[in-house]
């Protein structure tokens, strides 16, 4: 894995690393000033910080388990599983939402980021 390939990987563990902790200053390290996220369209960590405070105080128990990150020199694609969504079945009643993510690092942190989950879709 190259050097750039090596850091697109750490900056993208830091960011479930932060969502996990409730770190919102660790967004300031992690994300690009000019940030663009297309599932929220918006861009700027501001906008970033006030979605996860938003998901926090809607399910304080949430979490995400990294289960896949592959990594092409600036990309990295992640399938993560959500849990403790406070709306959510009993456990093991039906799978834990999923999320696919594609990150793209320049200068150690992420500049883009596009993504789709399930949450909110009917289980089939």
């Amino acid at each position: 894995m190259t050097d750039e390939a090596h850091e697109a990987r750490a900056v993208g563990l830091l960011m479930y690393e932060a969502f996990n902790g409730r770190n919102l200053a660790a967004l300031e390290t992690i994300l690009a000033p000019d940030f663009v996220s297309h599932p929220l369209r918006t861009a700027g960590i501001g906008a970033v910080a006030d979605a996860w405070s938003k998901m926090f105080a809607a399910h304080p128990d949430i979490h995400v388990s990294v289960e896949d990150m592959l990594v092409d020199r600036d990309r990295v694609a992640v399938r993560s599983v959500m849990h403790g969504l406070s709306n959510s079945a009993p456990t093991g009643a039906e799978p834990a939402p999923t999320m696919m993510e594609i990150f793209r690092v320049q200068h150690g942190l992420i500049a883009e980021l596009w993504g789709l989950s399930s949450l909110g879709r009917q289980a089939s």
